[in-house]
């Protein structure tokens, strides 16, 4: 799940980032020794802290991840999975039993033994508090039994291979001597976090809090021997102290970062926005005009992505034509179909205006194009009215859409009606949002083409994506998902069931003034932002002191 980032007036904000730097503006933190540095880590603004490290509720920053673990780590950049508490896992029984082989040796941050049975208790705990399984687990399980000390089998109620991310990659897993003693584990704060993560909770207040390296960490001895969590009140303020070398590891919007935050330092200060998910234009196929496939072509072949782009500073990326997942597709896309719709989503109005009347279309006294049976090419375009960028985005679309007779009316809503609007009730025309994220390209498309899914807000229907996507949830082995995958891309990029724009940078700013080892282009090995778990955890086991 990626976060949306929200933009404030890009002008007023980088004047106001020059500003902090020229003033110096800082939040108190604690000193350190310079020999040895803390992490000081602030993944976007906050105010003030509220003290909270439930690992079942909206905990603070590196509750997980950096406290509490999964099993493993799926990296949504290369498919790789890496072992975290578990060492490996496979599916028997006709797919229905998915074992799991755990770490041995490792101990709880108290120093009480990591078994079977916590994971266990990490998924009945679910059962017993429903509202704990916001992932719907026990949809899907039927059973969870410990084999020993260090064997965990799930038992299905029917097969679901891919959803086997959420068991293994999307639970924390917390210790089952500490937790059977909280009386109502829906509200406690769990002020004193005890996990198998590398670090320990240190000290809190609302203005900053902290994290000391765990003496028991199954991975050893961490170079980052404290991280400080300081409280900023705005992306100005943090891009300052990026700027100053105050904040090692961040997670912001920042316009013109090049000659704000790089160029202030270009030997230590770095940024890494990979692709997250794709920005959609959704098209909702109640309405029988965007129902038509030459519709649909034309719209996409007159919007001008790399005007888009630029009003983004260029961060996200044009996608292809048949990405919803932004860099997850690296590696399945097929190189036939890549070089088959190669340019398939280059700026054409004048394609878009044939293909249009080749399908018997007419412009009226308006400029607008109207169908044979007399209904105009009229729209409204639904966004996030607090989403500047989308806002910003919309009118670009607008205006190059009329420009080649469609008329698009921009509509900005709540997020609260958005939502709604999108998802459940699937009341409106042409919406702009994200698309839904994970391991492989198949979580977006199972979530965007599976019939009667909220998520399916085009409310697209068609048997041969239903059966691909049954295929691929039935089978556990790459060449079939591979194959699976090739079918639906090729689906996508000729039918077109929405409209892809462009990829959602994933904000990630990091210094190696101090440590040095983080992720980038060149080694992806993990999705950057601090905010990211467990991705957070393979950063810092992977950082290592810069001089």
């Amino acid at each position: 799940m990626l976060l949306r980032s929200r933009k404030v007036a890009l002008s007023a904000l980088t004047a106001g980032i020059l500003g902090a730097v020229s003033m110096g503006l800082s939040p108190a933190m604690a000193q350190t020794s310079p020999a040895s540095p803390p992490l000081v880590v602030v993944p976007g603004p906050a105010g003030t802290f509220q003290q909270n490290f439930n690992p079942f509720s909206k905990a603070l920053v590196g509750t997980m991840g950096l406290i509490y673990q999964p099993l493993f780590y799926f990296n949504p950049y290369s498919s790789k999975v890496s072992p975290v508490l578990g060492t490996s896992f496979g599916w028997s029984k006709n797919d229905k039993t998915l074992t799991v082989q755990l770490r041995h040796g490792v101990r709880w941050s108290d120093g009480k033994p990591f078994t079977a049975q916590d994971v266990v208790y990490s998924f009945m705990i679910r059962k017993r508090f429903a509202q704990l399984d916001t992932a719907g687990v026990w949809q899907y399980l039927s059973a969870v039994k410990a084999i020993g000390q260090y064997t965990v089998q799930f038992q299905f109620k029917q097969v679901d291979v891919p959803f086997q991310w959420y068991i293994l990659g999307q639970t924390p897993i917390v210790p089952e001597h500490v937790w059977t003693k909280v009386s109502n584990p829906t509200t406690t704060l769990n002020l004193h976090p005890v996990g198998t993560g590398p670090y320990m909770v240190n000290s809190f207040n609302p203005e900053e809090y902290t994290f000391v390296a765990n003496p028991h960490y199954w991975a050893g001895k961490l170079a980052v021997h404290e991280i400080q969590f300081p409280a900023y009140s705005s992306n100005t303020s943090i891009a300052g102290g990026l700027v100053q070398g105050r904040i090692d590891w961040s997670s912001i919007f920042i316009p013109n970062i090049q000659r704000v935050y790089v160029n202030a330092n270009p030997k230590t200060n770095h940024y890494y926005f990979a692709g997250g998910s794709t920005l959609m234009l959704y098209t909702n196929f109640k309405d029988p005009l965007l129902r038509m496939l030459p519709v649909r072509q034309a719209i996409s072949l007159a919007i001008n992505r790399q005007k888009i782009n630029a009003a983004d500073y260029h961060y996200a990326p044009i996608a292809n034509a048949f990405d919803m997942l932004g860099r997850t597709t690296k590696g399945w896309l097929s190189p036939a179909l890549a070089n088959q719709y190669k340019g398939a989503l280059q700026y054409n109005p004048a394609k878009a205006v044939s293909i249009l009347k080749k399908a018997g279309f007419k412009k009226n006294s308006s400029g607008i194009f109207v169908s044979p049976s007399g209904k105009p090419l009229s729209f409204t375009l639904q966004v996030v009215s607090t989403y500047s960028e989308w806002v910003a985005m919309a009118s670009i679309l607008s205006s190059e859409l009329r420009s080649v007779g469609i008329n698009v009316t921009v509509q900005g809503e709540s997020s609260s009606l958005y939502g709604s609007n999108l998802f459940q009730n699937h009341q409106y025309q042409l919406a702009i949002s994200w698309t839904d994220t994970g391991p492989t390209p198949f979580y977006a498309y199972y979530a965007m083409m599976y019939p009667n899914l909220p998520s399916n807000s085009e409310n697209w229907s068609n048997p041969t994506t239903t059966n691909l996507l049954n295929t691929y949830l039935h089978t556990n082995q790459p060449s079939v998902q591979h194959q699976v995958m090739n079918s639906l891309e090729g689906i996508v990029a000729r039918d077109m069931p929405s409209i892809p724009l462009v990829e959602t940078p994933n904000w990630f700013e990091y210094s190696t003034k101090n440590f040095i080892g983080w992720p980038n282009a060149s080694n992806p090995y993990a999705q950057g932002g601090p905010w990211v778990s467990p991705a957070n955890g393979l950063v810092v086991k992977n950082l290592k002191p810069a001089n």
